[in-house]
């Protein structure tokens, strides 16, 4: 009951506060907090531009005073040696678990980079097969072309071999005849 009543005090102190630096914008009401506030001296600072500034000091509590100067500590439970194994055991489960999902978590690494892997290489394979494909499409369009660029060239050339020929026979006739 006295923590509580303490703890309560406390509050209200807090609350307090609160009421009187609202009080310094409202001074009709600092006169009745000004009793609540023994244990506490404010200070107003010089107004600035900004709004009020204060300064609030505590007093040092009395020594019959009711509030405890520090918080107690929790107390402490028995810790058999039963529940130190099952503490022990679930940090073990926690541990073996933590490193399965960090095994598995490697291997669908390693899964993913060996897919990576196979990928590019097939990849790689397509297009190296293809530019061979190119090449050699290439390749026989270059040689159709050379084999057809000749064979214009020697009907050319036969023609050039007939014509020739026809003129020599027509000169030999023309020569017959003049003489």
């Amino acid at each position: 009951m006295a923590k509580t009543a303490a703890a309560y005090k406390e509050k209200m102190k807090e609350l307090s506060v609160f009421s009187l630096i609202c009080s310094c914008f409202y001074p009709e009401s600092r006169k009745n907090l000004i009793c609540e506030f023994e244990d506490m001296e404010v200070k107003p600072i010089d107004k600035r531009a900004s709004g009020q500034a204060f300064e609030v000091i505590l007093k040092p509590l009395s020594p019959v005073s009711e509030v405890s100067p520090g918080l107690p500590s929790p107390p402490k439970r028995d810790i058999s040696l039963e529940d130190i194994e099952k503490k022990l055991e679930a940090a073990e489960e926690r541990r073996k678990s933590q490193e399965a999902h960090v095994l598995r978590v490697l291997a669908e690494k390693r899964e993913h980079e060996r897919d990576v892997l196979l990928k590019a290489m097939e990849e790689n394979s397509n297009f190296s097969r293809m530019a061979e494909e190119k090449l050699m499409m290439k390749m026989d369009q270059i040689r159709e072309n050379r084999e057809a660029h000749l064979a214009a060239m020697m009907e050319r050339l036969q023609e050039k071999e007939r014509h020739a020929a026809e003129v020599r026979r027509n000169k030999e006739i023309r020569e017959e005849l003049t003489a």
